[in-house]
């Protein structure tokens, strides 16, 4: 159905976000494909079946693969093949019916807003066609694995500099690193990290391992451990159900040392969103809480953040139970949080973690995992986590009303048909809470998403609108949203050009030279992720698991954080602290392509429906 509004002319999808939404009832399995945990070295291979080869083929020549991931995807794949001009009007909702019956696809990124069976069953595979001509079509090759998202020959090989050779020189005050862009002037590169950095033996030696995240290719993923490291046992903790975790496990079917956690998903449409390494060394233990996917796509030309912890030793024997905790109780949040999963292959991890010392952390865990909570249970997860800490270890500041609040991400959830259903009601009076200020301010909110023009003119280019999910359908039920947008810009980090998967949430001074508290999260803008009231107040529903860490200054005896103007190259004796993107922000443009998000423009193309 062709629809026409303040975005232009374009064909509207057949998938909706409900505002009441049933109990999905699923049981979830305990576990798939059990196995010891192999505690010995691991430095000793044992043999395992080598991925097949992938052959090159020439660059314009159509893939046919398995079928992974969402149309806008699959949009993503095609057009990186054959690109296609912006041209704002009817035209592009033609281009869509066009090519809406091609079937190549890749999972590329994620979306917290519908169900992740949803989105993955409504790919069917394309109708088979006849060869023209006569002509006898070259039968698949099923061991294959499927291309890139962007094709074949997209990705360039990094230079042999782009990896550490030795330990990297990092900002440890914050110990909050983006990750490294392919493509980017060496120097901004330097102090950030690559996932090959992170597992690398400059940081321990590994002995296993936890990968909890959305998006997996799991050969990919084991070709970023070093050699020595690449057999060691790895836990896989996901969300995926039926179709979609069936062809996850196949993916590990090769890799032996590769176990599988289904995490429980009993709300509809929720989905395991976190993203975090629990790593196990002959030293001691390290957690990671980042925003990027284990796909190559997010650790190529996108920018990412990361935490990564200190490395935590192991405590004397006959410590008590007690022992190692942190002045922001870290270790009993992450214990909690691992403890919400209730997933038998997790227990070991628990114990490891009990057994190790995290004093020294300084940052708080903000997490959401899916449920319906009342009374204290409330303030434990989501949102009014997040308000409570901020009401506990934050102070009032003078004029505070003038702190504008951000918030940058890289997917919309559905939130009601005016601001006060949900942004500037329950989820504003979290974000400007601080201290134990009876004033309720109302400063002014900038949300950083890009435009069409950022994407447009990106190292990717649109392709990278496949991993910016904002349905056109939610779009135009929220028009209201529009005058909150700014646009993408981070030339002090080099990354205007590298599309955000990251996401963060901070308050500002009104000069935007100083932060009161700062926030990087799994957690995109929307209800699903942070949670929502109901019941006149009395409950709070969850449908994701998230993950992200607040810094507030008390935890550093800093009154508030200096925004650092140039956090490249890295340097540790610096102060400030390293805000991903440009400050202040730029508002759209009035008019042309910078002045609405992608979706206003390329919705018909980029056809959101299931992402």
């Amino acid at each position: 159905m062709s629809q026409t509004s303040l975005h232009g002319k374009w064909t509207v999808s057949s998938s909706d976000e409900d505002e009441d939404l049933p109990l999905s009832g699923t049981t979830t399995p305990k576990s798939h494909r059990p196995a010891e945990s192999n505690r010995s070295s691991c430095r000793s291979p044992v043999p395992v079946p080598a991925p097949p080869e992938v052959k090159a083929e020439p660059a314009r020549t159509p893939v046919s693969s398995p079928t992974v991931g969402s149309e806008a995807r699959q949009s993503a794949a095609r057009n990186q093949i054959n690109p296609v001009k912006f041209k704002p009007g009817p035209s592009l909702a033609g281009k869509r019916k066009k090519e809406a019956s091609d079937g190549s696809s890749w999972a590329l990124s994620d979306s917290d807003e519908d169900d992740v069976d949803v989105k993955r069953n409504r790919q069917s595979s394309p109708p088979k066609r006849e060869p023209p001509n006569g002509e006898t079509k070259k039968p698949k090759v099923e061991s294959e694995r499927p291309p890139s998202p962007h094709g074949r020959l997209y990705y360039i090989d990094e230079p042999d500099d782009f990896f550490e050779s030795s330990l990297p020189r990092l900002n440890d005050t914050y110990r909050f690193y983006l990750n490294k862009v392919t493509g980017l002037d060496r120097k901004y590169n330097s102090g950030a990290l690559h996932i090959r950095d992170i597992l690398s033996p400059l940081f321990g030696t590994l002995k296993e391992s936890v990968q909890f995240n959305y998006c997996f290719d799991i050969p990919w993923m084991v070709k970023q451990f070093p050699p020595e490291f690449r057999h060691c046992p790895v836990l896989i903790v996901h969300g995926d159900k039926r179709e979609a975790k069936a062809r996850l496990l196949q993916q590990g079917q090769p890799f032996p040392h590769v176990r599988f956690c289904q995490a429980k998903l009993d709300i509809a449409f929720g989905t395991h969103h976190t993203k975090m390494m629990l790593l196990w060394y002959e030293e001691g233990f390290r957690v990671v809480i980042l925003t990027s996917n284990l796909i190559r796509a997010d650790w190529y030309q996108k920018t990412q953040g990361m935490w990564m912890s200190p490395l935590f030793p192991r405590l004397p024997e006959g410590s008590s139970s007690g022992s190692g905790e942190s002045p922001t109780f870290f270790k009993r949040d992450l214990l909690e949080y691992l403890a919400s999963y209730r997933a038998p292959e997790l227990e070991d991890w628990i114990q490891r973690i009990k057994e190790h010392d995290l004093s020294e952390t300084r940052v708080y865990l903000v997490a959401s995992t899916p449920g319906r909570y009342v009374g204290a249970d409330m303030e434990r997860w989501g949102h009014l986590r997040l308000r409570k800490l901020l009401y506990e270890h934050t102070n009032p500041i003078p004029g505070e009303e003038r702190w504008p609040m951000i918030g940058q991400f890289s997917s919309i959830g559905s939130m009601g048909t005016d601001k006060t259903k949900w942004l500037a009601g329950e989820f504003q009076r979290t974000l400007t809470t601080l201290g134990k200020s009876s004033l309720r301010p109302d400063p002014l909110m900038h949300l950083l998403y890009p435009s069409v023009e950022d994407v447009r003119t990106s190292l990717e280019g649109y392709p990278a609108g496949g991993s910016l999910p904002y349905s056109i359908q939610t779009a135009q039920k929220q028009i209201w949203l529009h005058s909150y947008f700014h646009r993408w810009k981070a030339s002090r980090t080099g990354r205007s050009h590298a599309m955000p998967h990251i996401k963060t949430y901070m308050r500002v001074s009104p000069d935007f030279t100083q932060l009161a508290w700062f926030l990087v999260t799994s957690a995109n803008l929307s209800k699903a992720a942070w949670g929502a009231l109901e019941k006149n107040n009395s409950q709070v529903m969850v449908r994701s698991y998230e993950l992200g860490v607040l810094y507030v200054p008390s935890a550093f005896n800093m009154k508030t954080f200096p925004v650092e103007t140039n956090p490249f190259p890295a340097s540790s004796s610096t102060s400030g602290f390293p805000v991903p993107f440009d400050l202040p922000p730029t508002s759209y443009s009035p008019k042309g392509s910078s002045g609405f998000p992608l979706c206003g423009a390329l919705g018909a193309f980029w056809d959101y429906k299931g992402l």
